[in-house]
């Protein structure tokens, strides 16, 4: 009964290794929350790329999808700082270049683009690493009622 009982847990710590890296969108960008057994973590972009290190083609999508992060957020501060020149000059009494002003619209409208590019190329990455991980994932019951013992590995 003992050996028997020592299996169970031995093929429960091999079939229920349930790695998952969940992704929700906010309006600015991601949050990462990874999943290990029964544990739950919010987690880093940073981190997320580590975690992604493993599965090369999953690693180099989220790298491409940091990148276009990047892009977006200096066009976008870049952007926003054009556009306060003028507005500012307006406001001290100046004469305001409202051809910055544009610009600088132009500028917020194409990081846009590429906050969503971040969106879907991390989406991509996340979805590969864990469809790499489903296989892993198993479900597994393990109960004892009076006397029998019951445990089932689900596919």
């Amino acid at each position: 009964m003992k050996g028997t009982l020592a299996t169970a847990f031995v093929l429960v710590s091999l079939y229920v290794n349930a790695q998952q890296l969940i992704m929700y969108h906010t309006f600015g960008g991601a949050h990462f929350e990874y999943r290990k057994d029964t544990s739950l973590f919010h987690v880093s972009p940073k981190q997320v790329g580590q975690i992604l290190f493993e599965d090369p083609l999953a690693y180099k999508e989220f790298k491409r999808a940091r990148t276009n992060s990047t892009v977006g957020g200096i066009m976008g501060f870049l952007g926003a700082g054009l556009m306060i020149i003028p507005i500012a000059t307006a406001i001290a009494g100046g004469d305001p270049e409202w051809a910055f002003a544009a610009s600088g619209g132009a500028l917020v409208l194409g990081s846009l683009h590429f906050s969503s590019s971040y969106k879907l190329r991390a989406q991509y990455a996340v979805d590969l690493y864990n469809s790499k991980h489903a296989a892993l994932r198993r479900k597994a019951e393990f109960s004892i009622s009076g006397t029998s013992l019951r445990f089932v590995i689900r596919l």
